[in-house]
């Protein structure tokens, strides 16, 4: 756990309106590559960088004794801008994305451009552009991303939102993003606001609670899934 993460607002909080700075939890993995490509080298995967460069730049010595340098892979579980805030200390790293999330983001960050593009908006057209520029650096995930981590489709909050699990010897850790946001939403079975696709989000939802044993929401601290019979 390099950052714990936090919502603007937290509505289980009664809060209506942002009273903090959101951004998400962020993890780093270390594992070798994908079984069956021999001499490849460690991968060292940073998923969801959501503090500011310096921010996290101190955090990652903290928790990890790692440089932004020695990180060889960033992963986004979606493009919301809090997940993202960091990714740009990665200059030497692979980007990756959920490819059905890139591409559901891809097409109206395009048109938007071109409306600002036609209105002249020099501004909105440049801050787009800008979008488009990270979007595009950011490669389709492969299934594999690493030995015993492997993406996890949890569509719903995003149109492409995209967990990691990693099975371990004894349990399965899902790294969920904002398909569950924190313990307290778990607890109380909400889900992140807002959500493009209800029922979808809720599907997302409830398949992460079945399948995993420890879970690391997009806003919290990682937790044991409670209702899993071996806890």
């Amino acid at each position: 756990m390099i950052s714990i993460g936090a919502l603007a607002a937290n509505a289980i909080w009664n809060e209506k309106a942002p009273v903090r700075a959101g951004h998400s939890t962020s993890v780093l993995i270390r594992a070798d590559a994908p079984s069956g490509r021999p001499g490849d080298p460690p991968r060292v995967i940073l998923v969801d960088p959501g503090l500011p460069p310096d921010a996290l730049a101190a955090r990652l010595a903290e928790r990890a004794n790692c440089t932004p340098e020695q990180v060889t892979h960033v992963f986004l579980t979606s493009f919301r801008p809090e997940l993202r805030r960091g990714i740009t200390l990665f200059e030497r790293a692979t980007w990756w994305i959920g490819e059905r999330e890139r591409e559901a983001v891809g097409v109206p960050l395009a048109a938007a451009a071109k409306r600002a593009m036609e209105a002249q908006d020099r501004e909105a057209a440049g801050a787009i552009q800008q979008e488009l520029a990270i979007l595009q650096r950011c490669q389709p995930a492969p299934d594999h991303l690493a030995d015993r981590v492997d993406l996890f489709p949890l569509p719903g909050v995003t149109p492409g939102l995209t967990g990691l699990i990693i099975s371990g010897l004894r349990h399965t850790t899902l790294i969920t993003g904002d398909a569950i946001p924190t313990a307290d939403h778990l607890a109380e079975g909400k889900l992140f606001n807002p959500t493009v696709d209800v029922e979808q989000a809720r599907a997302s939802f409830e398949e992460a609670v079945e399948i995993a044993d420890l879970i690391i929401p997009g806003r919290d601290n990682w937790f044991v899934n409670q209702t899993k019979k071996a806890f």
